[in-house]
């Protein structure tokens, strides 16, 4: 979808994707269903449009080219809510200091409210801060909580673990020093597709160091299983905007070695014990290849005796909490931050 916002412009996909269903319905061919669930006909339009426009895929492209792109599609994709603020934080790690960027409804005064360090989404090689600014500004309005996103290091110039090591530095950092930042010691954790990925591991590492876990967690249809071998994969290989071919370039980039697959620092499914994890929260799409995995870690998670809050949008597709553009895409956004707030233990 950002490669086709980038092509047409936010003013024209805005009227296309705007048309009344009667209108659209012309234009996509008919419903579109797969294992029951029936696309959203705005969805099923950006899909032939990518198709249309010929866009090259992410193994058609250079790191370098993807990460420009995402960035300009992303900023026409999600509108922003002008009353959140944004400074620059510099996060200490053993590797060094990475960039991260607090948000703040000015509206609240002098009031303290609790934080959510976001770990942004892009295969762990692309996205960035910029990429997912008007997300973070849309989940603080949401929520009504402090969001830190962090800038953790990306493959291939750093394949893993390395975004794990950043991602933990920086949770703990924030939890430790509230004073740095004026917040309440009280930190939960969010990310989505591969910074779900890191949100979940996160939890776990703090857990089994005998660590103060976040307060909860918010997973956006998360990477859980690295191995990709489960029925949405095949069944969404193709034509969905996020591929089968994406996933395994993104995946050649940040764990090159097969034999790290199953670790459970790359594939949290597969760790061998899920108890004594925070209150949880996750979301996924009915036309996503990684449907089926964000689904069964919310069930291993459920039999651990976690408390789960989990949504499937069945009509929607990978990357939809990043797409404001599309009908009710900023009140879904929003209301998924308020469900991460709703599970945290403080005020």
């Amino acid at each position: 979808m950002l490669d086709v916002l980038n092509r047409l412009g936010t003013a024209t996909a805005t009227r296309m994707l705007g048309l009344p269903e009667p209108l659209l319905r012309p234009l996509i061919g008919g419903t579109h269903s797969v294992d029951g669930n029936t696309l959203e006909p705005a969805v099923q339009l950006m899909l032939r449009l990518d198709s249309a426009l010929s866009v090259a895929g992410t193994e058609g492209g250079s790191v370098d080219q993807r990460r420009k792109e995402m960035v300009r599609g992303a900023r026409l994709a999600m509108p922003e809510p002008r009353h959140v603020a944004s400074e620059k934080i510099s996060i200490p790690t053993a590797s060094g200091n990475i960039d991260g960027r607090k948000y703040r409804d000015h509206r609240w005064g002098d009031s303290k409210r609790p934080t959510i360090v976001y770990f942004h989404g892009g295969g762990w090689v692309v996205g960035d801060l910029d990429s997912h600014d008007a997300v973070c500004r849309q989940i603080t309005t949401g929520s009504n909580c402090n969001v830190l996103a962090v800038d953790y290091r990306r493959a291939p110039e750093h394949p893993f673990p390395a975004a794990v090591d950043d991602a933990v530095a920086a949770f703990r950092w924030t939890r430790d020093h509230p004073e740095e930042i004026d917040i309440p010691k009280a930190v939960a954790v969010m990310g989505d597709s591969a910074g779900g990925n890191l949100a979940a591991v996160v939890s776990m590492v703090v857990r089994d160091a005998g660590d103060q876990l976040p307060i909860a967690q918010g997973l956006i249809y998360p990477g859980t299983d690295l191995r990709m071998n489960t029925p949405s994969i095949a069944s969404f290989a193709e034509g969905y905007f996020l591929s089968r071919a994406d996933m395994e370039w993104y995946r050649g980039h940040y764990v090159p070695d097969p034999d790290l697959w199953r670790h459970p620092q790359v594939s949290p499914l597969l760790a061998a014990d899920h108890r004594n994890l925070p209150p949880t929260a996750i979301w996924t799409a009915g036309f996503d290849p990684l449907r089926d995995e964000g689904m069964a870690y919310a069930q291993v998670l459920r039999d651990s005796g976690i408390p789960v809050l989990e949504r499937c949008y069945t009509d929607q597709v990978h990357g939809f909490a990043s797409m404001g553009i599309l009908p009710g895409g900023v009140t879904r956004i929003r209301a998924m931050a308020d469900q991460v707030a709703g599970l945290m233990p403080v005020g």
